[in-house]
């Protein structure tokens, strides 16, 4: 049994700490908005979490493992967890949308501290404090070397897989390369994912696409027109009605993780040389966009993180 702490309960976190629990670990699910019980449903069943909320840094101390599930934007304001819950055996797991997951933490964990960034493919939404729903599949990607045997041993027979890769370069920005067309165009429409397939916005999807593969071979990932079709084809496929933790955030009033996927893309373009006019374009609505009570409303379904 290891002493596992995750930061952050919303869809990702929720889930990870029930796959964690369910494996028969010790799990602290460190949070702002305090509830009593997590509960996570899973193919129709709602399950409590036998997990402890902790509400207070104070409250906690160095942990095995620590598993950060907070959105990217938010990670300055868990450096009170990071800080109680590390020390030089800790292993720091930066389940976060994006590229540079290990640079976000710097500073923040104890310098013995081992940080593992992982790329992240679970459908989980958020829907009420303590309330999460685990709509399927969940597979974390890490760099291959010791904490992965680690991780991997940590969940052996698990749902959750964990996949050590050689290039993690190319992972993390495979996965950009959907979350930079996805959640913008989701988000500044307002609408599912079903607008990713529509002839209207083909072009668009394509075009952002094309620049985020440019400037990720720019950033060293070998990216292909290859991924560019399976993206579309996987749009084209998708089931009416799921929708990206961006559009939810708008939905809900939240702040927007923009400047962590259309920004990253843009930022590295501007540092490699490598223009690009649409994801700019892009980042300038998403930077208008306000959030909070006149925010777009829905009555919510799915959501694909």
């Amino acid at each position: 049994m290891a002493r596992v702490a995750v930061v952050g309960a919303g869809g990702i976190g929720g889930a990870l700490a029930a796959l964690t629990a369910e494996q028969g670990h010790d799990v602290t699910v460190c949070v702002r908005t305090p509830f009593d019980v997590l509960t996570v449903t899973r193919d129709g069943v709602e399950r409590t979490v036998p997990a402890t909320v902790a509400v207070d840094p104070a409250a906690v101390g160095p942990t095995d493992w620590v598993l950060l599930a907070t959105k990217a934007q938010d990670t300055a304001s868990a450096a009170g967890w990071l800080a109680a819950l590390t020390g030089p055996r800790t292993v720091v797991v930066v389940a976060q949308n994006g590229i540079d997951q290990a640079e976000r933490v710097d500073g923040l964990v104890h310098p013995g501290a081992t940080v593992l960034p992982a790329s992240v493919v679970l459908g989980a939404e958020a829907v009420a404090p303590g309330r999460v729903v685990h709509h399927g599949y969940g597979r974390l990607t890490v760099p291959a070397g010791a904490a992965a045997d680690g991780l991997a041993a940590l969940y052996e027979g698990s749902d959750l897989e964990i996949a050590p890769t050689d290039d993690f370069t190319t992972v993390a920005w495979r996965k950009l390369l959907s979350n930079a067309v996805a959640n913008p165009v989701t988000a500044l429409t307002g609408r599912r994912n079903e607008v990713l397939a529509e002839p209207a916005t083909r072009d668009l999807v394509v075009g952002l696409a094309r620049e985020v593969m440019a400037v990720g071979g720019s950033a060293g990932a070998a990216l292909t027109d290859a991924d560019i079709d399976a993206l579309v084809a996987h749009y084209d496929g998708m089931p009416p009605g799921l929708g990206t933790s961006m559009l939810y955030d708008r939905l809900a009033g939240r702040p927007l993780e923009h400047e962590y996927l259309t920004g990253a893309v843009v930022a590295t373009g501007l540092r490699t040389g490598v223009p690009t006019p649409l994801n700019a374009a892009v980042l300038a609505l998403l930077r208008g966009v306000r959030t909070g009570n006149d925010a777009l409303h829905d009555t919510g379904d799915t959501g694909v993180a």
